[in-house]
């Protein structure tokens, strides 16, 4: 009787010591088999030690070797100390015994008394197996209460550390990393400046920033990536950095502190909003429907849609009720282009009246004061960085190490470029502010503002000042409901 023993420890701890649990597990097992020595067991050479897996699931090393030599014919019994050791699954534990019984393999527990050659011996197995699963389902269920616990009262429970923070040195919490956190803040600013993605990759990714490095306990590095867009819409939704934490669908206090300020949160997540519309209106806007899901039939209180109609040489849009003749009504349809010239032309007289030429321009300094701020920043990490690659580029010349010469060499003249472009932009935008008489002036230009935009500006102008419009037939009259008041 071959006999193959199986050990395995679900953590790596203690695994270093000279005589560790698989040692104890082994010597156990060979004890067992020697006493069985008349019977004819022997104690096959090989060690099939698992340490540091897991016994929910087979995807281990040793327990994939044992199953090939048991395929090989190279095995008759499989010998564990417990039960557990050999699997905590039910399903699982049941699918090795099936191949342990197509092959014929007699499955012993040293320290639970049974073997499966006999009908007594398998119900006991599935008994103490339930046991096992039953025991480390509690377990599992008792840390993830202990860890939801700890995530409601805002501690950090470990995980991927991200951009802005480090773990702290004892672990169970998050310390701010003051260069990390600074990188953070400029993102927001930039998004919040630019209103693009696109153009904050293109900063990102010009000044060579990279993501989140860090490295794991096994040694492992990771992270020090080029942004994408993706990691970038991850940054800007991360609510770790307004010092809180989210936890099954619930936002709590954290524990961490706040690195990126409410109003540039909440600026930035009403821009990515008004863009997510934007672009959704973008992608089905296809005809130019400026009034779409606005305009809606009074009597019935249907949602009036765009129609289009062709004819050699011309193409005809019409605003038509989708409630119809099933729902009673006798809506007619109203031709597009005249409808929204007269809705561009109310907003026009709502807003010369409601005079918020100065509110508009108030808006417009503190939008350029966050984009000045921002290139203040821009300006400082630039020259830092140019500082930086010119003292490598003089230690390179006192080590006459050429190569490395050139090479830091070509990327502080591309830092030195980057840092006047910087510069150029700063004080263009501090010599071009307008005046608020020249806001108030382009409100006076108003049809020739409005001709300058496309259709998406355009509708997106709309959407953004009108929550509904109502259109009655039998009195032929529109009634306009601003979002605004």
């Amino acid at each position: 009787m071959r006999c193959a023993i199986y050990t395995r420890k679900s953590t790596e701890d203690g695994l270093e010591q000279e005589f560790n649990s698989l040692d104890a597990q082994r010597e156990a097992s060979e004890a067992y088999i020697a006493s069985q020595k008349s019977e004819g067991w022997v104690c096959l050479p090989d060690r099939y030690d698992d340490g540091g897996f897991t016994g929910g699931n087979t995807d281990r090393p040793a327990l994939q070797r044992l199953l090939e030599d048991i395929n090989e014919n190279r095995i008759d019994c499989v010998v564990v100390y417990k039960v557990d050791r050999l699997s905590r699954s039910l399903l699982d534990f049941a699918r090795l015994i099936d191949i342990f019984e197509r092959k014929h393999i007699t499955f012993v527990s040293v320290t639970q008394q049974f073997s499966t050659s006999n009908s007594m011996g398998r119900l006991t197995l599935n008994i103490l197996l339930s046991f096992a699963q039953f025991e480390r389902e509690i377990i599992a269920e008792r840390t993830r209460d202990k860890m939801g616990a700890s995530r409601r009262k805002g501690k950090w429970v470990g995980g991927i550390p991200f951009l802005g923070y480090d773990i702290a040195p004892g672990g169970g919490r998050l310390i701010v990393n003051e260069q990390e956190a600074e990188m953070v803040r400029t993102i927001f600013k930039l998004y919040i400046s630019t209103g693009s993605m696109n153009e904050v990759l293109d900063h990102l990714n010009k000044r060579n920033w990279r993501t989140k490095e860090w490295t794991s306990l096994g040694g492992v590095k990771h992270g020090g990536k080029p942004f994408t867009k993706a990691i970038l819409y991850k940054v800007i939704n991360n609510i770790a950095y307004l010092g809180k934490i989210e936890y099954e669908g619930k936002v709590y206090e954290g524990e961490q502190d706040r690195i990126v300020s409410i109003d540039d949160w909440e600026n930035a997540h009403a821009l990515l909003k008004h863009r997510f519309r934007e672009g959704k209106a973008q992608r089905r806007n296809k005809y130019g429907e400026l009034l779409r899901d606005l305009l809606r039939c009074r009597k019935c209180g249907n949602t009036m849609i765009q129609k289009t109609s062709r004819k050699p040489g011309r193409m005809y849009r019409y605003y038509v009720c989708t409630g119809g003749k099933a729902e009673g009504c006798d809506c007619r349809s109203l031709h597009a282009a005249e409808v929204e010239s007269m809705i561009v032309q109310e907003i026009k007289y709502a807003i010369q009246k409601a005079g918020i030429e100065h509110e508009v321009y108030e808006a417009f300094l503190a939008l350029c004061g966050d984009r000045l701020k921002v290139l203040k920043l821009e300006e400082k990490m630039l020259t830092e960085q140019v500082d930086r690659l010119n003292r490598h580029t003089a230690a390179a010349i006192e080590k006459r190490d050429m190569e490395e010469w050139e090479k830091v060499k070509s990327e502080a003249a591309k830092a030195e470029e980057e840092l006047m472009k910087t510069i150029r932009h700063k004080r263009i935008l501090q010599g071009q502010l307008p005046s608020e008489q020249a806001v108030a002036q382009a409100f006076n230009e108003w049809d020739t503002m409005w001709s300058h935009l496309d259709i998406f500006d355009q509708s997106s102008v709309i959407h953004q000042l009108i929550n509904q419009i109502d259109y009655d037939a039998a009195k032929g009259t529109l009634a306009i409901s601003y979002e605004i008041k």
